[in-house]
């Protein structure tokens, strides 16, 4: 069954009277909006799709779906605008946990916390749906643009994202994930996939962030994630300041990041065009060297170590002349000069000596680029650009599949 919410204008005429005029942005209009459009995610069934027509709506708290099989529609992500500003209840704007969920074509603005987080639920698609804090990056802007987590098949694509201060597409603890073709832009991660199992990142752009596309592990979150591919984007110019609040994963995050790996394995990087990071233009880290050892104890089933990471057949210019962080200046200046930069490929060097893993740590195979080991574990004193232990293969990862979500 098809939904439609009546816009603002008709829902006051039908309560006022027709000779009545009515302003659009009147609190009661806004009042009534959302308990209609509430009362249809509460009352829906299996099956049912909830439009809402092209208008700039006013909500004042949160909105929450928990009804398998719906989709909620609008008719474009500059259209059909739900703007929470001045949100006086609730943690998120739009908060679904349920399965079979589709969200398209429409815009959460302003939210107080995340703009849409989808919590347990399976078969999710997001398509052409806006996130956006409209005030630009700022410490108090909501965590989270995008924020599905603990989900399997999961298909985000299309969508924008600017402004959120973790981060602007985030996937978190979940299985089967494909995020295509977005763009994320003035966030501190642009795009997050992490303690994730299974995901294919491509055709996005990254811009204006402090890290582009981040692949994360953590410890004391549900499952270690592994097996990633990130290809066919545009990652560029994301240098603007870290502005997480403090205590935070990414508040650690240096400003110039493009692809940032931290303690996740069997990442495949390929045929992406990645320039102008200032940092570097792909970091690999452990636990360690991203500083996050003291206020995440690692405990014994965690391992902060990232490898089976395959680098191939990208497109690299330019970055790695203002790295965001002190000691990295300090070797950019004494190898590479005042006007030198770091190569494209950052790794901190830190191994597991105990490990039995009989795969490389980190394979590349991409013209002359070079990887900068900066033995971060022994304070930086034998940094190398040797390749040797670089030039290696590992096994291709199979594609995600969610062909049975595209109908």
């Amino acid at each position: 069954m098809i939904h439609k919410i009546l816009p603002i204008g008709l829902t006051l005429l039908l309560l006022t009277g027709c000779g009545q005029e009515a302003s659009v942005e009147t609190s009661a209009a806004d009042e009534t909006f959302r308990k209609d459009l509430q009362a249809k995610l509460i009352r829906a069934k299996p099956g049912d799709v909830i439009e809402i027509p092209a208008g700039t709506y006013q909500i004042d708290r949160s909105l929450s779906l928990n009804v398998d099989g719906i989709t909620i529609r609008g008719e474009g992500m500059d259209k059909t605008i739900l703007n929470f500003k001045g949100q006086k209840a609730g943690a998120e704007g739009l908060l679904v946990t349920a399965n079979d969920f589709t969200i398209e074509d429409l815009a959460l603005e302003d939210t107080k916390g995340d703009a849409l987080k989808v919590n347990k639920g399976k078969n999710i698609i997001i398509r052409r749906v806006r996130a956006e804090w409209t005030n630009g990056p700022d410490t108090k802007n909501g965590a989270y643009g995008f924020y599905p987590v603990q989900t399997e098949n999961t298909l985000i694509e299309e969508s924008v994202a600017i402004g959120a201060s973790d981060s602007g597409l985030y996937v978190g603890q979940s299985r089967n994930v494909v995020v295509r073709n977005n763009r994320v832009e003035y966030n501190v991660a642009g795009i997050e996939i992490e303690n994730t199992i299974g995901a294919d990142v491509y055709g996005n752009v990254a811009t204006n962030n402090t890290g582009g596309i981040l692949i994360f592990n953590m410890p004391y979150l549900q499952q270690p994630g592994h097996s990633t591919r990130v290809y066919n984007n545009k990652v560029f110019e994301n240098n603007i300041d870290n502005f997480a609040p403090e205590g935070g994963a990414v508040a650690a995050v240096p400003a110039g990041s493009g692809i940032l790996i931290n303690s996740n394995d069997n990442v495949e990087i390929f045929e992406n065009e990645i320039s102008d990071n200032k940092t570097a233009n792909i970091i690999i880290s452990s636990l360690f060297s991203a500083g996050y050892e003291e206020e995440y104890k690692v405990d014994d089933t965690f391992d902060p170590y990232p490898e089976g990471i395959y680098v191939y057949n990208n497109t690299f210019k330019g970055g790695g002349d203002s790295p965001d962080r002190l000691e990295l200046k300090t070797l950019k200046i004494a190898m590479f000069g005042f006007t030198g930069s770091l190569p494209d490929i950052l790794w901190d060097g830190i191994v597991n000596g105990e490990s039995k893993r009989e795969a490389p740590v980190l394979c590349v195979d991409n013209g002359d680029s070079v990887v900068v080991n900066v033995d971060a574990g022994n304070d930086f004193t034998n940094v190398t650009t040797d390749m040797k232990a670089h030039q290696c293969e590992l096994p291709k990862l199979a594609a995600i599949d969610l062909t049975h979500l595209e109908g």
